[in-house]
């Protein structure tokens, strides 16, 4: 019996007309859930001014991808141009000159690659 009347003592809203605790504690709720949808609300805004992260990760990815494939050709082209160089000055007896010359080559040749897989030499081609 007790406890039925503890429960009419309570309004619909949740908050109690009991003792000052009681509304105490209620007005705590009441300010923890405020307090939760205006950080929900700013969290919502953040994700949507960002631009939505679930769509930029294929994006990402791709251009990641991109980057990976021209930084690779431009160090192939060196090392593959190094490395004619260095077989040659072991056949030919010509110290650095091979070594420098091809390296050059092979620098020359990742920069062109490089050119060509990004577009650039395709765009330039387009206009003459």
């Amino acid at each position: 019996m007790a406890d039925d009347t503890h429960k009419d003592s309570r309004r619909s809203d949740g908050s109690s007309t009991g003792s000052p605790e009681e509304a105490a504690l209620s007005a705590r709720l009441g300010s923890l859930e405020q307090r939760l949808a205006h950080s929900r609300e700013n969290r919502k805004l953040q994700t949507d001014q960002s631009g939505s992260g679930s769509e930029d990760g294929p994006a990402r990815a791709s251009a990641m991808a991109l980057g990976f494939r021209l930084s690779s050709e431009l160090v192939a082209g060196v090392l593959g141009g190094a490395a004619l160089g260095w077989g040659f000055d072991r056949l030919l007896s010509t110290s650095p000159w091979g070594l420098i010359v091809f390296s050059l080559l092979g620098f020359t040749a990742g920069v062109i690659n490089v050119m060509r897989a990004a577009g650039v030499m395709a765009k330039q081609s387009e206009r003459l």
